[in-house]
């Protein structure tokens, strides 16, 4: 599971600004964001059992990140959805026409939703194989803000209406001058509170569940062993191409962090 709010081609200085938070099991092992020696050309981090990523960009201007749907019921032999943001980064293709692309063969994976971004054309596109009625959908997605959760795009869950709302504020309280990125994560993503239980959006889970889940920043323990929030981004894009990216991750058991920053088109 995860959570992430962005701002799309609504800034003076910044096309893209994102923060995502990604939920998983503590003893499901994953690297922290890192230049992939396989592909040089993507900075992610990475899943160590299935080899995907729940978030991921590129030095030609790419951006890719996803989130589970919360459902009760799962395919036991659906393909790796972390394979979809890695695909998309290697692929030529429009933002657009990958997720009609995805859209073709949905019905392979277990729920997800997908955001997909060039920030050198300036295009972004949705794409998710549970869309009312189970119908696989794709559409562009529009400048402005955004929050994704695990339902459809800007559903009005309680943790994602939360988050909007404080990151419209905070992004506000900047005005047109340079955002700190570690300064938003801190913020906006350590956010522990829960929604009320009537406010629980019913998937079908165990309202338990969905009670430990509805905060932005997640910490529970359960018969599989300790979920919750695993890493942290904040990531930017400004009008010079520079990328920033951001990440306060747990590595055994302990809050760790790191910038990463490049310039689109720069090859070194």
């Amino acid at each position: 599971m995860c959570i992430a709010v962005w701002l799309w081609q609504s800034h003076p200085l910044y096309p893209f600004i994102l923060l995502l938070n990604r939920d998983e099991y503590h003893n499901r092992s994953s690297k922290p964001a890192a230049w992939w020696e396989e592909e040089p050309q993507i900075l992610g981090g990475r899943d160590c059992r299935a080899g995907g990523t729940w978030l991921a960009c590129s030095r030609d201007g790419r951006v890719a990140f996803l989130t589970n749907f919360l459902e009760p019921q799962v395919l036991p032999d659906a393909k790796t959805r972390g394979d979809l943001p890695v695909r998309f980064l290697q692929s030529a293709k429009s933002p657009l026409e990958f997720a009609l692309e995805v859209k073709r063969e949905g019905c392979q994976y277990n729920g997800f939703n997908l955001i997909l971004a060039d920030l050198c054309t300036k295009k972004m596109a949705y794409v998710t194989n549970r869309y009312k009625g189970e119908a696989l959908h794709a559409q562009e997605v529009l400048p402005g803000c955004h929050v994704l959760t695990n339902a459809n795009l800007d559903s009005p869950w309680h943790k994602a209406e939360r988050l909007g709302r404080n990151f419209k504020d905070l992004i506000q309280q900047y005005g047109g001058k340079e955002i700190h990125e570690k300064n938003m994560v801190e913020k906006l993503m350590n956010d522990t509170v829960k929604a009320e239980r009537n406010m629980l959006p019913g998937t079908g889970h165990d309202p338990e569940w969905e009670f430990n889940l509805s905060s932005i920043f997640v910490e529970t323990d359960t018969k599989m062993g300790r979920y919750g929030t695993r890493s942290m981004v904040g990531l930017s894009a400004k009008t010079t191409g520079e990328v920033t990216f951001y990440e306060r991750y747990i590595d055994q058991e302990s809050w760790k962090e790191q910038t990463i920053v490049y310039q689109i088109g720069n090859q070194q």
